[in-house]
């Protein structure tokens, strides 16, 4: 029986994106990319909004050269290896490794693919987690804060939510980095 764990990167003020729609100040480090590599090694499958979808798209190919990084090709390869389902009702079709596209939410349905899970499944999305959250589908949340505030853009939380948490555990990095896990109270 799986778990819904929502995990984001974004900036101490809780944006996963800024005004303009830049990440790039969320890339992160070998330090904190080969510590979501091996946290990474729990999760049996992930769900993705559409936008991160398509960013996340390039690790079917990325990584897999003779020169590539070492924790980029370990992490290209857990990706590839992972069930993925995307929701979207705009994106046409899904190009990519073990991928199927799904057109609504269905709460329900989430739910059933959840508990088939060996394992936890990876949210990602401030659209479809807001869905998730809202739903009260989601067990687990993870926010990697990067050391910048962006001051406005797209929020890693959606308005509204009320959530009672139990932190369980929280990562220091080198770079600022601070990683923060919190299990939802019921």
């Amino acid at each position: 029986m799986g778990r819904l764990v929502y995990v984001g990167i974004g900036s101490l003020d809780g944006f996963v994106a800024d005004e303009e729609g830049d990440f790039s100040w969320s890339a992160p480090d070998e330090e904190v990319h080969a510590y979501l590599n091996e946290r990474d090694r729990a999760v049996g499958a992930e769900l993705y909004g559409r936008r991160l979808y398509e960013v996340m798209r390039v690790w079917q190919t990325y990584g897999t050269g003779p020169d590539a990084d070492p924790v980029e090709r370990q992490y290209g390869e857990q990706w590839r290896a992972r069930d993925k389902v995307v929701f979207s009702t705009t994106l046409p079709s899904v190009d990519t490794s073990r991928t199927r596209l799904v057109r609504r939410f269905d709460p329900a349905e989430v739910a059933r693919l959840v508990d088939a899970v060996d394992g936890d499944v990876g949210l990602g999305g401030p659209d479809l987690a807001a869905q998730a959250l809202h739903a009260g589908l989601v067990r687990r949340v993870e926010y990697y804060a990067s050391p910048v505030i962006v001051g406005g853009g797209t929020p890693w939380l959606p308005p509204g939510l009320r959530l009672d948490l139990r932190l369980v555990e929280h990562h220091r990095f080198s770079s600022g980095v601070v990683h923060l896990a919190y299990e939802v109270r019921r």
